[in-house]
């Protein structure tokens, strides 16, 4: 789901008229509206409209302190596609981005893909307002379809999935080519970074389309491979299992996160389930427990969104220890073999995290915020690649 999907679809009002900038051109976009902001991060977004706060709720912790005050241009807009998911802005129409540009630039481009199943705006929070106040460009894709719907898009089972990455290539290709409009130059440095369904698309580019990037940032990536550990074989294991403690810990749950399960039990682990399964094997009719994912061998379809561990870029993964929704174990620490020591990889276990950053509130005491981890994460990479 990967970090939270969104139940209830947003719709903003019409983007505000005022302030229009000269707009810029978007390669191959079908619509963008661009705007002069006063201030590019949620702060000043979310009073003019441009952003969604549905997107973003639940990402993370409430004491979390943001930076504001960026001015810049904002542009919003989808490219050609003919599914119908997202509803922002009264568009009804999928593949919407969002591109910033801060007025203080520092020669940088940030790209990202949404959690979960979330629309545009889902990283405004934990990404941009941070990246943006750094002075990098900002840009991110709803992936090509959103909601609870998603697995709808397409005609063949994996369709939808392999969209995301073919969505984020095209707004990496042409967020840069907008920035050389913006600041005469094009972007010195482009990192990629996101959160578990986002933190996928992360793994996956760097390992497909390593020459657009310089880096990333994979924050408890989805693990998609043909054969082993995958949700579609652990999370039935888990749900077949509960409540007895010691069936889900054999199903690669941390010892200690037993708190957790009543809560992702109840959101998120059956859904999660049923929504993949119908994405990647949708002729299954059965209850979410009974899943057998190496009898049902879905393998073409998840063949075609797997990941090999093959970056060709520097990555920094970082999964929380108590992640109650993607256990570590069978996913980060699965997805660091892959990769194994020969790569240039770096792998931060961060003790006591979860998978959303919003139960930090209700269990203070119990876990640690992800997010201070992520902007550590970032600034290594800042370091590593020689910013």
């Amino acid at each position: 789901m990967l970090v939270a999907l969104t139940l209830v679809a947003s719709l903003l009002t019409p983007l505000p008229a005022a302030a229009q900038a000269r707009p810029l051109t978007v390669p191959g976009a079908e619509r963008a509206v661009t705007a002069e902001l006063d201030d590019l991060t949620t702060a000043g977004t979310a009073r003019t409209g441009h952003t969604d706060p549905a997107d973003w709720a639940g990402l993370h912790s409430a004491a979390t302190v943001n930076p504001t005050g960026v001015p810049g241009v904002q542009i919003d807009g989808y490219f050609p596609d003919t599914s119908t998911t997202n509803p922002t802005h009264g568009w009804n129409h999928d593949s919407q981005f969002v591109i910033r540009l801060p007025e203080h630039w520092n020669g940088g481009l940030v790209v990202t893909g949404t959690p979960g199943n979330r629309e545009q705006y889902a990283n405004d929070f934990t990404i941009a307002d941070w990246v943006l106040a750094k002075g990098y460009a900002f840009a991110a894709t709803d992936k090509g379809n959103t909601g609870l719907n998603f697995h709808t898009d397409g005609r063949r089972p994996g369709d939808a999935i392999a969209e995301w990455n073919e969505r984020v290539t095209q707004l990496t290709i042409a967020a840069k080519a907008v920035a050389a409009q913006r600041y005469g130059r094009p972007p010195r440095r482009t990192y990629m970074a996101g959160i578990s369904n986002g933190g996928y698309l992360v793994r996956w580019q760097l390992e497909n389309r390593g020459w657009l990037y310089d880096g990333g940032v994979d924050w408890e990536g989805t693990l998609w491979r043909v054969k082993g550990d995958n949700l579609l074989n652990y999370l039935p294991e888990a749900l077949k299992a509960y409540p007895d403690e010691a069936g889900v810990r054999q199903a690669g749950f941390a010892a200690g996160s037993e708190f957790l399960w009543p809560f992702h039990r109840q959101y998120y682990w059956e859904l999660t389930q049923q929504l993949y399964q119908k994405e990647l094997d949708p002729s299954y009719d059965g209850a979410a427990a009974d899943y057998d994912y190496d009898a049902r061998r879905p393998y073409a379809a998840v063949a075609r969104i797997a990941l090999t561990g093959r970056i060709t870029k520097p990555l920094i993964t970082l999964h929380g220890t108590l992640d109650s929704l993607l256990p570590i174990e069978r996913d980060s620490d699965v997805y660091a073999r892959m990769v194994g020591p020969h790569r240039p990889f770096r792998y931060h276990r961060v003790e006591g995290g979860n998978h959303l950053d919003s139960l930090v509130d209700v269990y203070p005491d119990r876990l640690r915020p992800m997010l201070p981890a992520f902007r550590d994460a970032f600034a290594e990479l800042e370091e590593w690649t020689g910013r």
